[in-house]
């Protein structure tokens, strides 16, 4: 009997909730034979997947890296090679600041079919639980994802990001920048940014203990240190972060009427 050629999905696992999981997603899990996954994923999936499933866990964490990007690489190439269908599990979406590219990449160099499943990104699922839309007529018309992470652990944000803030013109939002934060700050401020700029940082969006922590820019880290912030964590920057934004329902018109004649 022939070995059925081996295969990778490259699946994106949402911001944390099980149920934020994509029904396309489910379905790759349940036709996996190995799963190779990061650390933020719903834990709760994981247990329900067969008895018959291998689960690899290759999660990293900030300073401790269990397996390099490269041997990962490695890794799904070698299963899938060995006949078996590999879903990488990644949280969020796997193309968001998830080297899913490089994954992908990996696979195609060596004759592995692979396929993405998209996830619901935490920089846009974290804000909407949190009730901050990143757009608001009236307010702003864009938003600009950067990660707060580099591989040398210094972060000096690029000149687009310090425009959106300084010039109001789009939401900054921020992934994996909690322990950036501090030189975030003081980047923005000695650029110019509007000291009173509302900041809002969603810990653990989606998940039960889900944490909201709202200052101004110029207290925002400060305010981080006091309450204990940690990441995972995505910080928005912009007037859609102010709390009372949504206070005023309806336009200033006038509510709208049930339609007819």
């Amino acid at each position: 009997m022939t070995t059925p050629a081996g295969r990778v999905t490259l699946v994106g696992a949402g911001p944390g909730a099980a149920d934020l999981l994509t029904y396309r997603a489910w379905r790759a899990l349940t036709t996996a034979d190995v799963v190779v996954t990061d650390r933020l994923v719903p834990r709760e999936v994981l247990a329900d997947l067969g008895p018959h499933v291998e689960v690899v866990d290759v999660g990293k964490t900030p300073g401790h890296h269990t397996l390099p990007q490269r041997e990962i690489d490695d890794l799904i190439v070698a299963l899938a090679l060995a006949g078996q269908h590999v879903v990488r599990l990644k949280g969020g979406d796997p193309f968001v600041f998830g080297r899913g590219g490089e994954e992908v990449a990996a696979c195609r160099a060596a004759g592995v079919p692979v396929e993405v499943v998209p996830g619901v990104s935490s920089a846009l699922a974290a804000p909407a639980l949190a009730g901050i839309p990143l757009t608001h007529r009236g307010t702003t018309t864009a938003f600009h994802v950067v990660t707060g992470h580099t591989r040398d652990g210094e972060q000096q944000l690029d000149p687009v990001s310090v425009a959106c803030v300084t010039s109001r013109a789009a939401t900054l939002v921020i992934l994996m920048g909690v322990s950036a934060l501090p030189g975030i700050v003081e980047r923005l401020l000695d650029a110019g940014a509007d000291p009173s700029t509302p900041v809002a940082i969603v810990e653990r969006g989606s998940l039960p203990d889900q944490r909201v922590t709202r200052a101004a820019l110029d207290l925002a880290a400060k305010r981080a240190e006091e309450v204990g912030v940690r990441s995972p964590a995505v910080v928005v920057v912009g007037q859609v972060a102010d709390e009372r934004l949504l206070e005023v329902v309806g336009d200033a018109g006038g509510a709208a009427g049930p339609a007819g004649g």
